[in-house]
């Protein structure tokens, strides 16, 4: 049976198609709260947008649960703290509408600065008044941008054609970052004082709620025109309503509201205003980006793969391309790790070596401990989950970038100490042949391998002597077990010795048992590095 990914709301035929040939898609209204609940029983996936609300109830009712998906950028409809305590992943498409939002904020501007809405409901009523609705110019004005964001940024580099001078505020970046994209950066109360136009570009915080009130817009450049196109709350509208109705403020273009849906504000009273019901998202193409996102960002989640968009995942962000590789390495390690040391042990390290280091790697920290559990725990092990598991039992994880030269250009280690005071160590490397990745294991506590990190593998340490491969080999063909690679290493002749062996299905502990004991084996374990 197919997963199944239950759509809430409308999504792009191109989102579905992508999820279309892998997974059972069904659909519900997210807005039928009986019917979502109902439906979510059976989902591994849900996607919304912004109408279907994803509380502690709704995560409750889906025992099956893995992602939420937001086909947007907020996730103000998403608990996001429920469902990450129950290892469910949330995803959102933060990058969908960066484009139009900051389109958005230009057409506001020039609307504003060309009184272009009323001027065209004036026309459609009858009237043909061209010199009440003289404008000004954009070229040669000071633009204020509050926030060099994304959309700060984009909103920028599209006004700076128009012959403007930028001038930003954003205690967040670095002077010589903002130079580079030709603006200077001021003190918030220069930028009021200087700016002919505003336009805000910050999220929404304790911090910035009223971040522009009315003891900023007291000292505002006389004839400022201010665009909010970003989040509702930022500018107090009604010390906004004030500055216009006094004629300190020439004009405002808003997007975005204190409480939406806004039929009702005192902004709409003026001809000056341009208003829009946040439309900033509002383009075909970004709520076909969005659905696009999420969609396959869902198909990693429910493939196990890593997620770069998981707002919830440690370690989350974009992940270098030459490290993707080494996250099925890393968390195979992990398992093979579990394995190898019979339990969980006390502190883990995850150490990489080489060229890699280069990049960021600590994903692979994550990856690794994710593989630590998934044979340990009942419960489904993921990106999300697999930390707080680790906390819960009291095991250290710690990463270890080492930039020294090793013989494969990346080697990943995990390494452990157990209760008992041993030390167990796994470690491997990622080959290519073609287009193809090869992931293989390099050692197994202390032993020099080679052998694939992949299918069902068993580990028998013994005392090295003749005949142990064969009785091995007996023993499991009579009992159907067909063996796909093996090898053999050790420490010296007639010393202690350790076979690795791939094998086509399960060993039952019983059998695995008898393999163990008709060789004399001092310890015997078996690793599922399938692909989940």
């Amino acid at each position: 049976m197919n997963p199944v990914v239950l759509i809430a709301e409308e999504l792009a035929p191109a989102a579905i198609e992508v999820l279309a040939h892998d997974f059972d898609v069904r659909h519900v209204d997210g807005t039928d709260r009986p019917a979502l609940l109902s439906a979510l029983s059976e989902a591994d996936a849900v996607i919304v947008r912004s109408a279907t609300q994803i509380d502690a109830e709704a995560v409750a009712a889906a025992p099956r649960l893995k992602v939420v998906a937001r086909a947007g950028v907020g996730l103000d409809n998403v608990e996001v703290p429920a469902a990450t305590a129950r290892g469910v992943m949330v995803v959102n498409a933060p990058t969908s509408n960066i484009v139009s939002a900051a389109e958005q904020a230009v057409a506001l501007l020039l609307a504003v600065a060309r009184n272009t809405a009323s001027a065209s409901s004036a026309l459609k009523a009858g009237e043909w008044k061209r010199s009440k609705y003289t404008g000004v110019e954009v070229q040669g004005k000071t633009v204020g941008v509050v926030g060099l964001g994304r959309i700060g940024v984009l909103f920028a580099s599209r006004i700076a054609a128009f012959g403007t001078r930028l001038i930003a505020y954003d205690p967040y970046i670095q002077p010589a970052r903002a130079a580079q994209l030709g603006v200077r950066l001021v003190g918030l109360e220069e930028l009021l004082r200087e700016s002919d136009f505003i336009s805000i570009h910050l999220p929404k915080t304790p911090e910035t709620v009223g971040l522009i009130g009315a003891k900023e817009l007291a000292i505002v450049k006389p004839g400022v025109r201010i665009i909010n196109a970003a989040r509702g709350g930022l500018v107090d509208e009604q010390a906004l309503a004030d500055a216009i109705a006094e004629g300190r403020v020439a004009g405002a273009g808003v997007d975005v509201y204190s409480k939406e849906p806004c039929t009702s504000s005192p902004l709409f009273a003026f001809d000056n205003v341009v208003a829009t019901p946040h439309l900033g998202a509002s383009t075909h193409e970004a709520q076909d980006k969005a659905g696009l996102a999420v969609a396959k960002s869902v198909k990693l989640a429910l493939q196990g793969e890593f997620v770069p968009d998981a707002v919830n995942v440690q370690a989350g962000g974009v992940v270098a391309e030459d490290v993707r590789p080494l996250l099925p390495l890393a968390e195979k390690l992990g398992r093979a790790f579990t394995a190898v040391a019979g339990g969980v042990a006390a502190s883990v390290s995850v150490e990489v070596r080489g060229e890699i280091v280069s990049h960021d790697v600590s994903v692979l920290k994550l990856a690794a401990t994710k593989g630590l559990f998934s044979s340990v725990v009942e419960e489904q092990v993921t990106y999300v989950n697999a930390p707080h598991l680790a906390a819960e039992r009291g095991v250290e994880v710690t990463l270890v970038s080492l930039a020294e030269t090793a013989e494969q250009p990346s080697l990943v280690t995990v390494r452990g100490a157990l209760p008992d005071g041993r030390t167990v160590s796994v470690s491997g490397t990622v080959t290519h042949s073609g287009a193809r990745d090869i992931l293989k294991l390099t050692e197994v506590d202390g032993f020099d391998v080679e052998i694939g990190a992949e299918g069902i593998l068993l580990f028998l340490r013994y005392v090295d002597r003749p005949g142990v491969v064969g009785t091995v080999g007996t023993l499991l063909g009579e009992s159907g077990i067909n063996i796909a690679a093996m090898q053999v290493a050790r420490r010296e002749a007639g010393g202690e010795t350790l076979m690795t062996l791939t094998v086509d299905q399960a060993l039952g502990a019983d059998l695995l048992t008898s393999a163990a004991d008709s060789i004399g084996a001092t310890a015997a374990s078996a690793a599922d590095l399938r692909d989940e």
